[in-house]
């Protein structure tokens, strides 16, 4: 136990903590109480404004002690962006939540750590004084315990006693004594759940930014690279045997019809593709329907099952389609699998694709690539992608989704 980092780390945290405590509740108190007294005045915005910035420094302050000395890794709190003109910015961080919660830790704190000093001082400090006691008399010198003074051996051996059972639950002492501190913490100086859903939307709003553009980008070029194409071929086609026809020559002109009604053919077989790739027409007879089309034309066989007692949203439907093609397209590609199986159930408001092979395993999300990519989509409606894939297999990617946006 005292050759544990922690046990030194929480001793350091415990001892240091009470200077810092009543200094930061000193400067922030003294900051909120005049501002808040001079807020009738323009000078009270400023100096609230002002105990608010020292409590947030404060704040991180503690984050990185809290790291250090407790083992407790606190995120930074999610804060708004700061407008451009000063008044902007008072507002700002008036309204931010993250700087009164700040400010709330650091006057809290004082009682959380004179809780953790107290612990030191008794079992650190006491125990180390009565262990020790023994030494004390024969060095001559004198001690009071319970009332009674040590004056014969006997008492000194039984206070010698009672330091080393002090000293040996000290670290535990120590460590529950700084519970509070831990929860503060956690509770006060990281972010809120609210913050951290508009972490993440901000995150996968760009992302779905970024993803609606390349394949408004992707739709573009397959336009004009094919069907486009073909349409003005056909429209030569029709022009050239319009020509010959007037030339009298009906059996060329036969032939350079055929070739555009070929190049017709062509463009509507891409088009169809094409918009089967933006929302495949199987899902307007429902997901079930729609993974059933989509299994029986896969190379590997797969076994299906389907349990949906109610609807999902048509957003949520086209998620679990295209995640279904591409995880049943990496086993064809990737897996060297013999069979795999697609399962879509619901439970509650959760629904739960899964998807598994019998392959060789050793499925990776990386940076990039198809498993990236559903990932992405996935937590843009704050699903969850889950990947079991060791290696010699089998492989299970797991998609859970939420019924309803």
């Amino acid at each position: 136990m005292y050759s544990s980092p922690r046990t030194w780390s929480e001793l350091r945290y415990a001892v240091t903590g009470l200077p810092v405590a009543v200094a930061g509740f000193a400067c922030v108190a003294v900051l909120l109480g005049a501002g808040l007294v001079l807020a009738i005045t323009v000078v009270g915005l400023p100096v609230l404004v002002g105990g608010l910035h020292v409590a947030t420094w404060l704040g991180a302050l503690e984050r990185r002690r809290a790291a250090a000395g407790l083992g407790v890794t606190v995120a930074a709190p999610v804060r708004p962006a700061a407008p451009p003109d000063l008044l902007g910015r008072i507002r700002a961080r008036l309204a931010d939540p993250a700087g009164w919660r700040a400010a709330l830790h650091a006057l809290l704190k004082p009682v959380t750590a004179f809780a953790g000093l107290g612990a030191v001082t008794v079992f650190w400090a006491g125990g180390l004084a009565e262990l020790t006691y023994p030494i004390w008399r024969l060095a001559g010198l004198t001690q009071q315990w319970g009332g009674a003074p040590l004056d014969d051996w006997p008492r000194s051996l039984l206070a010698a006693a009672v330091g080393a059972v002090l000293l040996l639950f000290a670290p535990r002492a120590v460590h529950g004594a700084l519970a509070l501190d831990r929860l503060l913490a956690r509770k006060l100086l990281g972010p809120t759940r609210y913050s951290e859903r508009l972490r993440h939307l901000e995150s996968t709003r760009s992302q779905v930014v970024d993803d609606s553009a390349a394949m408004l980008r992707r739709i573009e070029r397959d336009l004009h690279d094919g069907a486009q194409a073909r349409m003005v071929a056909v429209t030569m086609d029709l022009v050239t045997a319009k020509k010959i026809l007037k030339d009298g020559d009906p059996e060329k002109a036969g032939e350079v019809i055929d070739l555009a009604h070929r190049n017709a053919t062509a463009a509507v077989t891409e088009l169809r593709d094409l918009a089967r790739g933006i929302h495949p027409a199987a899902l307007d007879r429902g997901l079930d329907t729609a993974l059933a089309t989509l299994a029986s034309h896969s190379a590997v066989p797969v076994t299906l099952r389907v349990a949906l007692p109610r609807r999902p949203a048509k957003a949520i439907e086209s998620i679990v389609y295209f995640c279904a093609a591409e995880l049943l397209a990496n086993v064809l590609k990737h897996s060297r699998a013999e069979q795999a199986w697609l399962e879509v159930t619901q439970d509650g408001d959760l629904l739960r694709l899964r998807v598994q092979d019998n392959g060789a395993g050793g499925a990776v999300a990386g940076a990039t690539g198809g498993l990236a990519g559903l990932g992405d989509r996935v937590r843009a409606v704050d699903g969850r992608l889950t990947i079991s894939s060791p290696p010699g297999g089998p492989t299970l990617v797991v998609v859970e989704l939420p019924i309803r946006l």
